[in-house]
């Protein structure tokens, strides 16, 4: 049962009594370790997701447009089609590698909580399963078995939860994806449209029953993409307009927090006022975070058994 005394939001940021960091967006206590699931599953999607991309590269080069005659067809459209897919690797890449938003495990110990200095009456709440403060907003990921902050949801395509951190990334990953098999597309239909008025023995260095398989697998991953991408991308900008994460629209939970803006919204989830940056998967997301306030990454004590926490009026004590 609920206690009747509002949730404590983010306790993480509030160590020593002290203001939230100002952050684009909030941030939590980053390290610079290399994330990475260690899923089966996900590890394989990332794979597959990778080959399709090298097959495309492979199919529009070698069957498109270095056979063309026309050099400045080629020269523009070999580098429209490379950029769109360095940037979309390297933007599957940080959104795979990039900590969601991992909340530490097992600090809910009572020094933990003492070093919060929370006030007479605040709540918080432990997670059963990863045995951390769960912060507002926060949902457990049984597939990285941890709590991830403002998580939306766990994709395998990503190998990752898209959650505070790299939200932005996964976002770019799904425009520039959608992009090039939009782009895909528009070549393979000219391309088809070049092969029919001349000879198919001259418009590929390939054998034209390869060349019409290869040109119809093709137009079939970048159709399947399309549709994919452009849908997730769109319920992605939607869910952040609306700051309201997949997961809290799927349990239809009761906001408990204070809705920004759409566009203030979307300028924390890409990391600052609107800038090229924005496109870039190489740019962090922005944290003016105040080196004065430290909070134990991996706090010592016995992990509390109660899961809702309330401060007691008295000082705590346990």
């Amino acid at each position: 049962m609920r206690s009747p005394v509002p949730r404590f939001r983010d306790v993480e940021r509030q160590a020593g009594g002290q203001q939230p960091p100002q952050c684009l967006p909030p941030c939590h206590e980053r390290q610079n370790n290399m994330w990475f699931i260690r899923d089966a599953c996900g590890i394989v999607c990332g794979i597959i997701t990778w080959f399709l991309v090298f097959f495309a590269e492979f199919v529009v080069l070698f069957l498109m447009l270095i056979p063309s005659k026309n050099l400045t067809y080629s020269l523009v459209n070999g580098a429209l089609f490379n950029s769109l897919a360095f940037l979309a690797l390297a933007s599957h890449f940080r959104a795979m590698c990039t900590d969601p938003g991992a909340v530490p495990k097992g600090n809910a110990t009572k020094e933990y909580i003492e070093s919060l200095q929370l006030k007479p009456g605040q709540v918080v709440y432990k997670c059963p399963k990863c045995s951390s403060i769960k912060p507002d907003r926060a949902h457990h990921c049984s597939v990285c078995k941890r709590c991830i902050r403002k998580m939306d949801h766990h994709c395998p395509w990503v190998n990752n939860c898209v959650g505070e951190n790299n939200q932005k990334y996964f976002v770019l990953f799904t425009m520039y994806i959608c992009l090039i098999s939009l782009h895909t597309l528009v070549m393979v239909v000219f391309h088809f449209l070049y092969c029919f008025e001349d000879d198919w023995t001259k418009c590929s260095s390939f054998s034209p029953p390869a060349t019409v398989i290869l040109l119809i697998l093709l137009c079939f991953e970048a159709l399947l993409f399309l549709i994919f991408t452009s849908v997730m991308f769109g319920t992605q900008i939607h869910s952040i307009c609306t700051d309201e994460t997949g997961i809290e629209k799927l349990k239809r939970e009761d906001p408990t927090w204070e809705k920004t803006s759409s566009w203030e919204a979307i300028k924390s989830a890409f990391g600052g006022p609107l800038s090229v940056a924005w496109l870039s998967p190489f740019t962090d997301l922005s944290c003016q975070k105040d080196a004065s306030a430290s909070v134990p990454m991996f706090p010592q004590g016995e992990i509390i058994e109660e899961d809702v926490i309330e401060i007691p009026l008295e000082p705590y004590s346990m």
